[in-house]
């Protein structure tokens, strides 16, 4: 989908401050609910691209406006509703008003600890059917995208570039946004920052990882 999200490549937003001191948290607050939703026990449907989904339709209003960790707040609270675990009078009160979802116990503090020092989740999946592009394809994205999750970024949908890597296959988060479990062979393609962004006089190669049903041969 098409959304306030999607900030790549737009104007009217300033320069990215690369010189920025780099803070895990602003406030204790933020940490508190950094914590909180990595204690929570997930329902079956919740996936991260789920998640992502669910974030990505918060107000434009809100999403430029709220706090990096509100915006995880209001997402979790959504997929708490949509999955039956409560409904939005719980939410507010914080208070259950029936029986427990069957969830299980929530995750103490040292076993979030414990999980964010492992190794990350993996997503790359087997596949046993043909790769359509290789190293050196000519390829070009989709112009456009559709109502759900997609990780397709809006600046660079429409235009050509080339395969310089054949990463293998991973879940497909259109897919996994909706429930479903499905792997797709992923490339990372290289296109011309000058045909992205016309009369900026950009002289780099910017670095896509692309899974193939965001592609065709150009």
């Amino acid at each position: 989908m098409d959304g306030i999200h999607d900030l790549g490549g737009r104007q009217g937003f300033g320069k990215v401050d690369v010189d920025e001191k780099e803070e895990a948290f602003h406030s204790d607050w933020e940490a508190r609910a950094y914590g909180i939703v990595r204690a929570m026990s997930k329902a079956p449907d919740w996936t991260l691209d789920k998640f992502r989904f669910t974030r990505e339709q918060i107000d434009p209003a809100d999403y430029l406006t709220r706090p990096y960790y509100d915006q995880w707040l209001q997402a979790y609270a959504a997929l708490m509703v949509g999955s039956g675990v409560a409904n939005v009078d719980e939410i507010v009160n914080g208070h259950s008003a029936g029986p427990s979802s069957d969830l299980g116990t929530p995750r103490g503090p040292d076993s979030v600890v414990a999980e964010k020092g492992a190794a990350a989740v993996q997503f790359e999946r087997p596949y046993d059917k043909p790769f359509q592009f290789e190293v050196g394809s000519r390829v070009q994205t989709k112009p456009h995208a559709h109502k759900g999750h997609t990780r397709l970024p809006a600046y660079v949908r429409g235009h050509m570039g080339e395969v310089i890597e054949v990463r293998g296959a991973f879940i497909f988060p259109d897919d996994s946004a909706q429930g479903v479990e499905r792997a797709e062979p992923m490339y990372t393609a290289a296109f011309k920052a000058s045909d992205l962004w016309p009369g900026e006089g950009l002289n780099h190669l910017v670095h896509l990882d692309l899974w193939e049903s965001y592609l065709e041969p150009a």
